[in-house]
């Protein structure tokens, strides 16, 4: 595999580091906090300025045709500024899904108002233990799905349950809704509840849940990446203007060492990242392995990160008023979201044969 970027993933990557800096601001993401933890102008201008939430959805169906390293590139820089926009819910998880395991006209019906960002979609997988959360029989679901990544303002719904993949748009009959308080309050999750609501299924609901799990598990990876860069960005910062004892802090050796660990750390992320990107887009046997491996590891690398920015400042650090806690909050969240390192861990022993070794 070559893992250098091509001339137009270099420019993918410069332009949408530019607009995220300017317009995904502390100030209006703190701001998109009390409106349900979306930026609505920045998702505005994120789908019809920049013109790349259809990265991933081929051009026939109203998005640009490109693949997932430039997902994990729009997610990498999303997750530098802990920009608040259904990203992860929309584009990575229910668009592959519909994509994957859609019929031509489910496509053809959903796929080009998401990418024009028109529609906002999300994704219920199983629960937190493994079990289903709700059940279809005979076109009508039942049951409950929880912890739906920005469930609240979602328009149309993806729902995995246990014998197929239901789609259901908001207002349908017997959907109930409610927010949920979450700690990380810029990617907010809600409470789905099925009171026998008439739904369509999925042709393919296999494909779809791998489709929607693999895209997702990517995504957190890169937004992970994406925040663990900037906790290190920030902190040298700081170390390099706060003086104690008449020196910069950042010129101690204990404070330098813990810097260059977190770097470190963030660079193998960063292959891991990639590495998976590239495997799914070549279609290599690797790709599960890969996947697998990077949601583990980016998302430790952003925890140990985003705790050390808060150590590293200081009593700044843990004030409300700093943005450390919104990094810390959203690397808590990318680590239980989909399932935690260890679980993914547990996948690629698997899949290399350790648990048979055992």
């Amino acid at each position: 595999m070559h893992f250098a970027f091509t001339d137009e993933q270099v420019m993918i990557a410069e332009t949408a580091k530019a607009f995220f800096a300017e317009n995904a601001t502390s100030e209006r993401t703190r701001a998109a906090m009390a409106d349900a933890g979306v930026d609505r102008l920045l998702w505005q201008a994120f789908t019809a300025e920049l013109g790349l939430a259809g990265v991933a959805i081929p051009e026939t169906l109203g998005g640009v045709g490109l693949g997932m390293v430039e997902l994990a590139i729009l997610a990498e820089q999303a997750g530098r500024h802990t920009a608040a926009l259904p990203l992860l819910a929309s584009l990575a998880l229910a668009a592959p899904a519909i994509l994957a395991g859609g019929t031509d006209e489910q496509k053809a019906r959903f796929l080009p108002p998401l990418a024009s960002g028109e529609l906002v979609a999300s994704f219920a997988a199983v629960n937190s233990d493994g079990t289903p959360g709700a059940t279809l029989s005979d076109g009508t679901l039942t049951g409950a799905a929880l912890l739906v990544p920005h469930g609240a303002i979602a328009d149309l719904f993806v729902v995995a349950t246990d014998n197929g993949v239901a789609i259901v748009e908001r207002g349908a009959l017997g959907l109930g809704i409610t927010p949920l308080t979450s700690m990380d309050q810029t990617r907010p999750y809600a409470r789905l509840d099925f009171g026998g609501v008439a739904v369509e299924t999925l042709a393919d609901p296999r494909a779809a849940v791998h489709a929607a799990l693999t895209t997702g598990w990517l995504a957190i990876a890169a937004d992970a990446l994406g925040g663990a860069q900037a906790c290190l960005d920030r902190t040298v910062a700081y170390v390099q203007e706060r003086v104690q004892f008449g020196r910069a802090i950042g010129s101690f050796q204990a404070v330098k060492h813990r810097l260059a660990d977190m770097m470190v750390a963030i660079e193998q992320a960063r292959s891991a990242v990639y590495w998976a990107a590239c495997a799914i887009d070549e279609g290599s046997d690797e790709a599960e392995f890969a996947v697998h491996a990077a949601k583990a590891f980016a998302c430790d690398t952003y925890s140990h990160c985003a705790g050390e920015m808060i150590q590293l400042h200081g009593g700044i650090g843990f004030t409300w008023e700093h943005d450390a806690h919104l990094y810390f909050k959203r690397a808590r969240s990318n680590t239980s979201l989909l399932g935690t390192p260890d679980w993914h861990r547990e996948q690629v022993a698997a899949l290399a044969g350790l648990d048979e070794a055992a």
